[in-house]
């Protein structure tokens, strides 16, 4: 955390040199006076100033990044080459739009032995007295080789089910998946207990065998629909509208911004500077992007749609400092990208689940309105891309006219020549340091609030306070 006090006048570029220092704080570092030499070390140099009253701000300051309103990552449902291509890279579309067709004769093989596997099914469960020809054993065994048989299409059912782009669709085949999983069970249960009357000699086998049928008939029919919903997802089709970014054919590119970012630069008045795309090679356009006759493996990118009609911005904020963080609290935020432009937030939610870093930090991500910018002249400042990086400085607590000291010259609760209980500063008192306990409120990185202990107009030690002992003399 940086805990830091914030000009009272109207805020000036984000990075000014006047960071952490309020106006009242100014005025104190204007008078404050180098007193001269202790009498015992002519060496020992310290600094006096007076107490007088301002605004103090505590801010935590966070890693951050802008976020777009939304993104989808559509990635090729089988291996097969592009068919037809309906877009060009940077195209805006609109959700349900034709983006292009994959070719996979992998897919449809797929489909066609899921069909064949089912009508087998069918066929075998369909005959009346076809348990005549299998004896209890045979039964028994059909109904272990079903049962690993299963699952094993269930398994590969799912997997393909996971390589649809569309997410809506991708949601829509794994619940019928799990539907058809979950409705299998339920009949192998009961084929079960069929089998185990069928070998006490309780059971009927034409009633096992049938029911083993229907078992079989549910996984089979679930492998056909995974395998349509496959062949289907060879249309890719933008799930929401934005600007599309093309997969990459191979090679190039060191960009750190999410695909698609580079191409909403286009007259975006925004330039990146060197190195700001992390990675690799910036100076390249990029590699080259996907292209009619392209070959794609499963799961490869096909194409990112990036909605960036709102944006928003997220920051990873330590834990040390997250309880401090609530819904409104206001925030500055620097965009490395854009110099000297001072941009503004609005915390709506701070996630709860922790992510842990390196070294075993832990931190939450804390999200924001993005409430807009101004540029170093006052104008409006560039809109920033998404996936660009930023400084979060979230305003956790501010107050105004109150009695403050520079934080120089605290002495922590414990420190040398400091109260063992309580935090406490040297006033000057007839020329003498006379150490006196007080109470902070609001701790700014530059000045800190005094809610007891100090009255404005007082003199206090500022500079070199550590080295203070009770009653030296302070000319």
């Amino acid at each position: 955390m940086r805990a830091l006090t914030r000009p009272g006048s109207a805020p000036g570029p984000r990075r000014s040199a006047a960071r952490g220092l309020s106006v009242a704080a100014v005025g104190t570092a204007a008078a404050l006076v180098v007193a001269g030499c202790s009498s015992g070390d002519d060496a020992a140099r310290i600094g006096t100033g007076e107490v007088t009253r301002g605004d103090v701000q505590q801010v935590v300051d966070a890693a951050g990044q802008v976020q777009p309103r939304a993104s989808s990552v559509l990635t090729a449902p089988a291996s097969g080459s592009v068919a037809t291509l309906a877009v060009t890279d940077g195209q805006e579309v609109q959700a349900g739009q034709v983006l292009m067709t994959i070719d996979s004769p992998s897919a449809v093989q797929a489909l066609e032995q899921a069909k064949s596997a089912d009508a087998e099914a069918a066929k075998s469960g369909s005959g009346s007295g076809s348990g005549s020809a299998m004896t209890p054993s045979q039964l028994s065994a059909a109904q272990r080789s079903a049962q690993r048989d299963a699952e094993a299409r269930f398994a590969e059912a799912e997997t393909q089910a996971r390589t649809i782009a569309d997410p809506a669709a991708q949601a829509a085949a794994l619940a019928a998946v799990q539907s058809s999983r979950t409705q299998y069970q339920l009949l192998a249960s009961q084929t079960q207990a069929l089998v185990d009357q069928v070998n006490a000699g309780l059971g009927n086998l034409d009633t096992a065998v049938a029911s083993l049928g229907s078992a079989q008939r549910v996984q089979t029919r679930a492998a056909v629909a995974a395998a349509q919903a496959t062949v289907d997802a060879l249309t890719v089709t933008a799930p929401i509208s934005g600007r599309v970014s093309l997969g990459a054919s191979g090679g190039g590119g060191g960009s750190s911004l999410p695909a698609g970012a580079e191409q909403l630069l286009a007259g975006s008045g925004l330039s990146l500077p060197s190195g700001a795309g992390g990675g690799g090679d910036t100076s390249a356009a990029g590699a080259p992007v996907l292209t009619q006759g392209a070959a794609v493996s499963q799961g490869s990118t096909l194409v990112t749609v990036i909605d960036a009609s709102t944006l928003s911005l997220t920051a990873d904020v330590d834990e040390t400092d997250v309880l401090q963080v609530t819904p409104g609290v206001k925030a500055d935020v620097a965009v490395d990208a854009v110099d000297g432009a001072q941009y503004r937030g609005t915390v709506t939610s701070v996630d709860p689940t922790a992510k842990s870093g390196s070294g075993g930090s832990v931190t939450y991500t804390v999200r924001l309105s993005y409430d807009g910018g101004t540029g170093p002249d006052g104008a409006p400042a560039a809109t920033p891309l998404p996936g660009m990086s930023a400084t979060v400085s979230l305003v956790v607590q501010s107050v105004t006219g109150v009695v403050e000291v520079p934080a120089s010259a605290i002495l922590r609760a414990g420190s040398p020549h400091g109260s063992k209980e309580s935090d406490s500063v040297w006033v000057v008192s007839g020329g003498k340091a006379e150490r006196r306990d007080v109470t902070v409120g609001v701790r700014g990185d530059a000045d800190v609030e005094i809610t007891e202990g100090l009255q404005q107009g007082e003199r206090v030690v500022t500079d070199g306070a550590a080295d203070v002992t009770p009653g030296q003399q302070v000319s």
